[in-house]
């Protein structure tokens, strides 16, 4: 034991911490989309896997072809919303489940992707294109800056359009459709418009991330709802733990965003402990789990206490009686 311990290095945890600061900012772009879905619409979209990969695949090809790449991620943004558009019709329009419509269209850009790039991954010349994301480790500052101000830039329009009266009409379909239709709210629109909006948002991402790792690759899109729903629950978690009733609309962004940051410290941190890489998704899986099961344990917990405690009271004062 003493060995292993004394095998680590330090240094190469600190060393590869940026890029972990990096990379989770990028995902907290994807985790962004995953709320709006999961937590303000409460729709589980599992489009996220293949718009994200959608994307990429994009951005990447629309580079080779000589475009700008800043151009290229307003268009990866745009294929994501045309996929969220596809899950909404197949909801809204054919009456498909919500998990089932997300798995259609999320199968469905497995094979558009691959007719994007004509072959399973495609990637660039990182020497001969000028990116602002980049894992070059003498640019990886400058990286993590644009992508924080990205970030930043992405949770004040959000928070400002869910604000607006359509804003409200997504939150208000989110929290009781029923009531929303009522009130004169075309739901069914509202959850297009979400899902259109989410799903641009994680395509957004999957560009970043193909100009940051240099590549697009149709599977590199597997297992995204996970790391976004991880994001999401650690943000919540850690949020409501240090503000408690303070943790308003725009603070909920930001720990989501922070939850992806942190998730990939953990990812580096366990990497570094040479943790077996085949292992990452069981480990990615029992964190989740960790973090959904914390509300209710300790809302139980807490219940429990406050319970005997009050009975405690009550008992004594019969006693006193």
């Amino acid at each position: 034991m003493l060995e292993y311990f004394a095998a680590l290095d330090p240094m190469a945890l600190l060393r590869a911490c940026p890029g972990g600061i990096a990379q989770g900012l990028i995902w907290g772009i994807m985790a962004l989309g995953v709320y709006l879905t999961f937590r303000v619409l409460d729709f589980a979209d599992l489009t996220v896997d293949g718009s994200l990969a959608t994307g990429g695949a994009v951005c990447i090809m629309l580079i080779m072809d000589g475009w700008n790449p800043e151009l290229a991620l307003v268009v990866s943004f745009a294929a994501g919303v045309i996929s969220g558009i596809a899950t909404g019709f197949l909801h809204t329009a054919l009456g498909i489940p919500p998990i089932l419509a997300g798995i259609l269209t999320q199968i469905s850009l497995y094979s558009i992707n691959l007719n994007i790039m004509g072959k399973a991954n495609q990637a660039i010349n990182v020497n001969s294109v000028t990116l602002n994301f980049t894992s070059n480790v003498n640019l990886l500052p400058r990286t993590i800056l644009i992508v924080a101000i990205c970030c930043a830039v992405l949770i004040a329009a959000i928070y400002w359009y869910m604000g607006t009266e359509q804003g409200s009409s997504i939150r208000s379909t989110g929290t009781n459709a029923q009531m929303s239709r009522a009130q004169g709210i075309n739901t069914n629109v509202m959850k297009v418009i979400a899902l259109a909006l989410s799903n641009g948002l994680v395509a957004l991402s999957g560009g970043i991330l193909s100009q940051y790792q240099g590549f697009a690759d149709v599977n590199m899109g597997r297992g995204a709802i996970v790391i976004g729903l991880a994001a999401v629950i650690i943000g919540e978690v850690l949020g409501e733990a240090i503000l408690g009733k303070h943790l308003n609309f725009w603070l909920r962004l930001l720990f989501v965003v922070l939850g992806a940051v942190i998730y990939y410290l953990v990812y580096v941190f366990v990497l570094w402990l040479k943790f077996p890489p085949d292992n990452m998704k069981l480990l990615t899986a029992i964190v989740v789990a960790i973090f959904l099961a914390t509300p209710y344990l300790k809302a139980k917990y807490f219940a429990r206490s406050y319970g005997a405690k009050y009975l405690a009271r009550v008992m004594g004062r019969k006693k006193e009686g």
